[in-house]
């Protein structure tokens, strides 16, 4: 085995492999220029579509975040195009077959890593396109009842009555029913009551069904329905539904208080007993007697 190690043999094989490398460069100059080129040109390319995205076809999207991720999204796929096209023109095709091998197990790796964010992510794409539900709606979720506060890639953002905020991942949001009251303007809501029962009770509904019909206006496929429900303890049950303009919970609370008292002054001025329970008690000799001597026999 021949160990003789020869500098000038080492040094000229050195510059013999670099002149190789010029002479390659020098060769793939125009190739590298054009694939410069276009990079540049895709670049100009992706910032024309984002603009234009963002202008005309992301309109829609009420949140500003959305429309954000979704412009990134579009530009970075623009110029992933223009890379691959200038890797095309550098003739770099197994480069470009081995990062398109690697991209697909990175992509892979991040997306088992991260599966409960990309969930709420394209949950928050979708919920962007719901025209179920946007910016200020009330709604309610999962015994959450709120103000549609945010809605972003992650969450929904709900602003209760009570000026506090719940959020809630979208992904959660979206596999699970929720209930918009923007959506109609009008609703149906219910009072309950009992009269007493040496009530007329042809009168109790009359009297009912006039003083509602008069205060709260019904619109046309609308009435005021009136239905006795029970016999209770001390009194004859009923209830009585009407329609109401309501798009929040509040409207709900204020016209339920207004009808409530409307009904109560109503069966006042025509003498219509609402009962009420009583409790009896029982203070005779005897039982007081009892007490007395369970008190002895315990001291």
């Amino acid at each position: 085995m021949n160990n003789n190690f020869s500098i000038e043999d080492a040094i000229s094989k050195l510059w013999d492999k670099l002149d190789g490398w010029l002479e390659a460069i020098i060769l793939k100059l125009p190739n590298l220029v054009m694939a410069v080129l276009i990079m540049i040109l895709f670049y100009f390319i992706a910032r024309g579509v984002k603009k234009i995205f963002r202008q005309y076809l992301l309109k829609s999207i009420s949140q500003q975040s959305i429309q954000d991720i979704i412009s990134k999204i579009i530009f970075l796929i623009v110029i992933l195009i223009g890379f691959f096209i200038a890797l095309g023109v550098l003739e770099l095709n197994k480069v470009l077959t081995s990062i398109l091998a690697g991209a697909g197990v990175v992509g892979l790796a991040i997306g088992l890593a991260l599966q409960g964010t990309l969930s709420n992510t394209f949950g928050g794409l979708i919920l962007s396109f719901m025209p179920k539900i946007k910016i200020n709606d009330y709604i309610e979720t999962d015994s959450v009842k709120g103000f549609v506060s945010e809605i972003s890639l992650r969450s929904i953002v709900l602003r209760r009555p009570d000026n506090n905020y719940v959020i809630i991942p979208n992904s959660k949001f979206v596999d699970n029913a929720f209930t918009n009251y923007s959506l109609s303007s009008r609703s149906r809501i219910s009072v309950s009551c009992g009269v007493g029962y040496e009530s007329n009770l042809q009168e109790v509904e009359d009297l009912v069904t006039r003083v509602i019909s008069e205060n709260f206006k019904q619109n046309n496929g609308e009435e005021v329905e009136f239905f006795f429900t029970e016999f209770g303890d001390s009194s004859i049950n009923f209830i009585t539904r009407f329609w109401i303009d309501m798009v929040k919970s509040k409207e709900k609370y204020a016209e339920t208080h207004k009808a409530i008292k409307l009904i109560k002054s109503s069966f006042d001025e025509n003498g219509i007993n609402i009962p009420f329970p009583i409790r009896t008690l029982d203070f005779s000799k005897n039982n007081m007697q009892i007490e007395n001597n369970s008190g002895e026999q315990n001291q």
